[in-house]
């Protein structure tokens, strides 16, 4: 779904409406019995000197910690998953018909993929990457979102003009909340605001806690990607029509800045700290390495055909791109603006999200 034309999205009506509010005997052998015999005793150690043992903590307690790249392949009804810390695809999961936007949870648990020509959205149990529910949402849905605090996913529905409220414990639409025409993506900072991209409105549509409209905040022609830093101070809109990103200060909710963009900037992420801003120019098929205290672009790297989603590792030092006409994804290292590793994906890759641990 391209957002450089939005009128052949066909026109949808939304029912909104109050919502109930809501409510994881060699040397070797002697050595191995001595561990083996340490291990044992050890807790009786602990309970006699009245010291109780040390629970796991629950985010060390799987074994091993894996980062991973979740793809949906719009053209292939199936998500494909990535270790990024070896660069290989390890699974695809089956979803349902056009894939488009992906989110994963704050802890990681689970991921949300929206399947635009489904009208639904499927969550994927990440720990074994198995899809575990379909939830029905408004038409053409394009972008499925966590909120920060993960109670919630946020579905933007390019098809209805709307924004579908799931209740991410019980899988059941709680609110559909109309917004600007032919919403395309969302981010959310950590007061529970959400930032919706109006394709159709030359616009960003603020969302509260509460999720009622409360602001609408004019930016640049065919707003599509969206991304905002983790401590929520800014974000950051690419203005596929435009050339540029608008970058909006929440504090205040207007426009600050205008980053250059290329030529058609369509997906984009922030790096952890706040100073890098990474972009899919779509017409020049690469990667803008954007600094924004500045506001110049410092580095590009040639990616594949019509780059579309752009997500980063949690430490920074890898941006993942996927490449629609390319059928793959790239890596790159940022901090030398270069192609690490070009890897196959399903049909059509769109959207893209990375677990955060």
């Amino acid at each position: 779904m391209h957002p450089l034309h939005p009128a052949g999205a066909p026109p949808g009506t939304a029912r909104g409406g109050p919502r109930p509010r809501r409510a994881r005997l060699s040397r070797r052998s002697r050595h191995l019995c001595w561990t083996s015999a340490a291990a044992l005793l050890l807790p009786c150690v602990l309970a006699a000197t009245g010291s109780p043992p040390a629970r796991t903590p629950r985010h060390l307690a799987r074994f091993p910690i894996r980062v991973s790249a979740y793809v949906a392949n719009s053209g292939s009804r199936t998500v494909s998953v990535y270790d990024t810390q070896l660069e290989r695809q390890v699974g695809a999961v089956q979803v349902g018909h056009g894939p488009t936007g992906v989110g994963v949870s704050p802890d990681g648990d689970e991921a949300y993929v929206a399947n635009g020509r489904s009208d639904s959205v499927t969550f994927i149990e990440t720990n074994h990457r198995l899809p575990t529910d379909t939830v029905g949402v408004q038409r053409r849905p394009f972008a499925a979102t966590p909120t920060r605090d993960g109670r919630e996913v946020l579905v933007a529905n390019f098809g209805s003009d709307t924004v579908s409220v799931i209740n991410a414990h019980d899988r059941q639409v709680v609110d559909s909340v109309r917004v600007g025409p032919l919403p395309h993506s969302i981010t959310t900072v950590p007061d529970g605001r959400a930032y919706v991209t109006d394709n159709g409105g030359h616009a960003v549509t603020v969302l509260d806690p509460e999720e009622h409209v409360i602001r609408t905040i004019r930016v640049g022609d065919f707003p599509s990607g969206i991304s905002s830093t983790p401590s929520g101070d800014r974000v950051f809109v690419s203005n596929t029509g435009s050339g540029t990103v608008s970058v909006i200060d929440p504090d205040t909710d207007s426009v600050v800045a205008i980053l250059p963009g290329g030529r058609a900037p369509l997906g984009n992420a922030v790096s952890p700290d706040g100073r890098h801003l990474y972009v899919a120019d779509s017409a020049r098929d690469c990667l803008l390495i954007v600094d924004v205290p500045t506001g110049t672009i410092t580095g590009h790297v040639h990616v594949g055909v019509k780059p579309q989603g752009v997500a980063i590792t949690p430490d920074g030092r890898r941006v993942w791109v996927t490449n629609e006409e390319s059928d793959t994804v790239s890596v790159i290292d940022p901090f030398v603006a270069r192609l690490r590793a070009t890897l196959p994906t399903g049909h059509e890759p769109e959207g893209i999200a990375i677990t955060p641990r």
